[in-house]
């Protein structure tokens, strides 16, 4: 079979195969349905389990941080294990955790149960850590930042065609889509297990794991520690809180804010995806031959702010093509700060401490994913329908901020 070589500091003959960087696109292309497909149908699978209406953006706030609270003490452990034993058995046993998560969450039933399905799934959710860590293997460092843009461009594809799906399935359940989602994630997990070569060589691998390399918070003081990343994640964290938010309220608020109902609010999700595609297939190439990485998070930054500064405007006069164009704005920031940020944290540290930065990094991300959506579920009951799009004007200020003062 054809061979290509591509060569890092590590190792001089590194090669990989051609279906290495198959897998890996087509894996966050399902996980990008799998994902997205559940956006639409979150408040309508709660609501009949609900008596009191106005309980329904907290239990759904909540479902959002559960997944990110076991995402944080999981990823980690995900990353350390990766980096000993490789990348190829952590990320099927995330994909297989995943497709049991969305089928237990399908069965539904109580409230209870749907919960349990988003801890399973939120265990095993490393497996996109895990992903930029098999491409970090496999790519040198100057090239990084242009393929996680395509990994971001292929899982916009698959957010295109998640909600879509998601928003079109619940017209036959609103637990088909959870059904369907468990599906792809096996599909995936079938891929992975016949075609997947595995990325990190044994002469790579560290040959042994401390307990202090699995706990989260020994994980996030020494990530902390190393000082070209320390700022840059306190940057991003302070830009994912109000993200995380945003996700876990986005359905609920077309709810009340527009009376929409879940094909409608998937299609809105598929903007996130248009936007991948076309920044990576047009703007990113551009962009990357004029600005370095942390130019490019910056200019991602300042677009999410506008977008935010729409949403509220949209909440406060209930227009809804304020909040489309917001979400083309918001959806233009996302696109281009993902890979950027991706970029400069895999350039940090060498192969063998990739699995480790990048379920670090998840870690940070799943924190702010814990913050975000119970302060956001909080001030959206209390303070009205636009106040979580304030705080993530504000937040995302600060975080600008952060990232002027770390590479003036």
């Amino acid at each position: 079979m054809f061979q290509f070589s591509l060569r890092n500091k590590q190792s001089a003959d590194h090669t990989v195969e051609p279906k290495a960087l198959l897998f890996g696109l087509m894996s966050v292309f399902l996980c990008g349905i799998g994902f997205s497909i559940l956006g639409p149908v979150v408040p309508f699978l709660v609501q009949p389990y609900l008596s009191n209406p106005g309980d329904q953006a907290i239990v759904v706030t909540l479902l959002a941080s559960v997944y990110a609270v076991c995402v944080f003490f999981a990823a980690p452990v995900l990353g350390a294990l990766s980096d000993k034993y490789g990348r190829r058995p952590l990320l099927l046993i995330c994909l297989l955790g995943s497709a049991i998560g969305y089928f237990v969450m399908g069965i539904g039933g109580a409230l209870w149960v749907l919960f349990a399905g988003r801890i399973i799934e939120g265990i095993t959710g490393g497996s996109i850590s895990t992903i930029f860590a098999y491409f970090a293997d496999i790519i040198p460092p100057e090239q990084r930042t242009k393929y996680f843009g395509w990994m971001s461009a292929v899982v916009g594809a698959g957010t295109i065609l998640g909600p879509s799906l998601g928003g079109l399935l619940a017209k036959f359940g609103y637990s088909v889509p959870l059904y369907f989602g468990a599906i792809i994630t096996l599909l995936n997990v079938g891929f992975g297990f016949f075609f997947m070569p595995e990325s990190l060589g044994k002469h790579h691998r560290r040959k042994e794991i401390t307990l202090g390399r699995l706990n989260p918070f020994t994980q996030l003081a020494r990530i902390l520690s190393i000082k070209n990343l320390k700022w840059l994640l306190v940057s991003a964290f302070l830009l994912w809180i109000p993200n995380g938010a945003l996700q876990a309220v986005f359905s609920q608020f077309t709810m009340d804010t527009f009376n929409w109902m879940p094909a409608r609010i998937g299609l809105m999700f598929s903007i996130m995806g248009v936007q991948d595609i076309l920044s990576q297939g047009f703007i990113m190439p551009k962009l990357l031959k004029k600005r370095n990485d942390a130019q490019i998070a910056m200019i991602g930054m300042v677009s999410e702010m506008i977008g935010y500064g729409f949403f509220a405007l949209s909440a406060m006069y209930t227009f809804y093509p304020l909040f489309i164009a917001g979400m083309f704005i918001f959806g233009f920031g996302d696109s281009i700060f993902g890979p950027s940020m991706g970029g400069m944290i895999s350039k940090s540290v060498d192969a063998s401490e990739q699995g480790r930065i990048q379920g670090g990094s998840q870690s940070i991300q799943a924190l702010a994913r814990i913050i975000g959506p119970v302060i956001g579920g909080q001030i959206y009951v209390s303070m009205g329908h636009a106040a979580p799009a304030f705080m993530g004007m504000i937040l995302i200020a600060a975080a600008i901020w952060v990232m002027s003062y770390t590479y003036k």
